[in-house]
């Protein structure tokens, strides 16, 4: 729950700092497309790196859950909100987000647990 708070106030917040960008200034939406994916990243890997810590264990699962239960709430918008399904390049960006949020729970165990392993 924690990891999805953080997501959703990380892009709210992202939101609001870019919709001023392009209010006031003469940025176009599409010189900005890899700066939003790039926060995207951080976002889903700062929720999936907050739930792994708080749940100290399987990291990789609670992870990958925060990530598919962003996706699906997203889904769930744009089904109810706009009729339109996920399209082959949104399958690729969420399969990403699922897997970026895997690896947040992952480091997010091992650092919170204080658990390292020397070679």
């Amino acid at each position: 729950m924690f990891g999805m708070i953080f997501i959703f106030a990380f892009a709210v917040i992202c939101s609001l700092i870019f919709s001023l960008i392009l209010r006031y200034t003469s940025v176009q939406e599409s010189s900005i497309q890899y700066i939003t994916t790039a926060l995207s990243f951080v976002g889903l890997f700062g929720g999936g790196f907050l739930s792994g810590g708080k749940r100290k264990e399987k990291g990789w699962l609670i992870g990958g859950t925060t990530g598919l239960i962003y996706s699906l709430i997203v889904f769930l918008a744009q089904y109810l909100g706009y009729d339109r399904l996920f399209d082959a390049e949104q399958l690729i960006y969420h399969t990403c987000y699922t897997l970026i949020a895997m690896m947040g729970g992952i480091l997010g165990v091992n650092l919170a647990s204080g658990n390292s392993r020397t070679a």
